[in-house]
């Protein structure tokens, strides 16, 4: 693991350099989203550059903590998240929204560096009172895999649409699955079947981590979800990354050669060398919709919630049921019927648990709060391999960036796989002198 490039570069270099590209090519690649999708208030303006560029430049220097921080669930999490802020504070610079953007400026990057620091920097291990043996976990593998098909050929029973990705909102208000249903899938999808896939792959179990992918693929037409669609592509990404790379570099190119590759087939298609059809798709797929949606998601939060009342944690089903609430939709149907465009504005933690539940002057505030919850994920898995905890957790991180956290917890299964990794059997060697992680030592049955 992380051979590629190992003669090339300075290893002390290769991180700092790849974080560096990254926070340029994300500001290209917002640039290039404003020239196809402006009637989503995405907008560039050359005479606002060198403000933004400012802006930009110096929120980057926060980075540095990506260049000393060790790998763990946090990191993973945290670059993801860093990216959602350095592309909302471009968009912010842009904005035709009337809100007060010096303020929301701040409290996104107060927010971003409050988050990080517990998520990234508290890893230490919880004290294991009981774990798996090894001939148990080879069953709850099994038992996943099964509760994993029980539950999608259930859910086909009241839903089965196969349509195409761009078709997917035409559909998502004809579904006819019942709310438990969808918490027991949303479960198997966002934490168990990652997690009895990344067993198989530490296990070599090469067939049973094959079944884990086929059952995730099968929610896509059940869910008609883009994460459904992309999870066992993601998953198979995810693992051919930690055979290659170190894994902080194998989660920076996660997100950096995609969206490279976005802005490539842009300039493509610019220059009138390839078709709309052949390089739009999959920019607007990858650049707008998994990168500069959840971004652009902030800016639509602020300047809904500036005008109305904050919720005060309402939108919480288990609160809601407790206090008034002066809405009774979801906050993503809220925002979609206030701008009317881009489908159902799901969003982070940053724009739900922050902005629309306490406002931006308290956010960072709730966002600490969310990364001792992640910093907790740390702790459950500090003694697994690392690649491992990659693997697993890689599903939830793409929930993290688009879902409320509230939500990514109890319906998606954080909770649950938190307590699955405090349980797992796997182990590491750690190097006396170094203190770091050798190899893995998966309990096999």
């Amino acid at each position: 693991m992380g051979g590629i490039g190992r003669g090339l570069m300075p290893e002390s270099y290769r991180l700092p350099l790849l974080v560096f590209i990254h926070v340029v090519v994300t500001c290209v690649s917002l640039g290039c989203v404003a020239q196809l999708y402006p009637e989503y208030h995405i907008f560039f303006r050359p005479s606002d550059l060198p403000s933004t560029i400012a802006v930009v430049a110096l929120f980057s220097t926060v980075a540095i903590l990506f260049v000393y921080a060790e790998f763990s669930f946090g990191y993973f999490v945290g670059f993801y998240l860093f990216t959602m802020i350095l592309g909302y504070l471009w968009l912010n610079q842009f904005s035709d929204f009337i809100y007060n953007h010096s303020l929301t400026r701040l409290s996104a990057a107060a927010s971003a560096i409050a988050f990080l620091l517990p998520a990234l920097l508290i890893r230490s291990p919880l004290p294991q009172f009981w774990t798996l043996s090894p001939r148990a976990l080879d069953r709850l593998i099994d038992v996943i895999l099964v509760f994993g098909a029980v539950v999608v050929s259930i859910g086909a029973f009241y839903d089965f649409q196969l349509v195409s990705i761009e078709r997917i909102y035409d559909y998502r208000e004809s579904l006819r699955a019942p709310r438990g249903l969808n918490y027991l899938m949303a479960m198997a999808s966002g934490a168990l079947l990652p997690f009895a896939f990344a067993c198989c792959i530490e296990l070599k179990k090469k067939w049973r981590a094959l079944t884990a992918l086929l059952i995730l693929l099968a929610f896509y037409p059940v869910t008609v979800s883009k994460i459904s669609l992309l999870t066992s592509a993601w998953l198979i990404v995810m693992t051919v990354l930690s055979r290659i790379f170190e894994l902080r570099i194998a989660v920076v190119v996660s997100l950096l050669v995609p969206v490279t590759l976005g802005i490539f087939l842009f300039t493509l298609f610019q220059f009138n060398w390839i078709p709309y059809s052949t390089g739009i798709p999959y920019f607007g797929l990858v650049n707008f919709r998994m990168v500069a949606i959840p971004s652009l998601a902030m800016d639509y939060y602020n300047e809904f919630f500036s005008k109305n009342p904050l919720t005060y944690y309402c939108q919480i089903g288990v609160l809601k049921s407790v206090m008034s609430c002066p809405y009774n939709e979801q906050l993503s149907a809220i925002i979609y019927k206030a701008f009317g465009i881009g489908g159902y504005f799901n969003a982070s933690l940053f724009a739900t648990e922050g902005i629309a539940s306490i406002g931006p002057v308290l956010a960072p505030v709730s966002a600490f709060v969310c990364g001792l919850v992640v910093a907790l994920g740390n702790r459950a898995s500090a003694n697994l391999p690392p690649r491992f905890v990659l693997i697993s957790g890689a599903v939830l991180v793409q929930l993290i960036v688009n879902v409320p956290f509230t939500t990514v917890l109890l319906t998606h299964g954080a909770v649950l796989l938190f307590l699955l990794w405090y349980i797992a059997p796997f182990r590491v060697e750690r190097r006396p002198a170094q203190g770091q992680p050798a190899a893995s030592l998966p309990a096999s049955p």
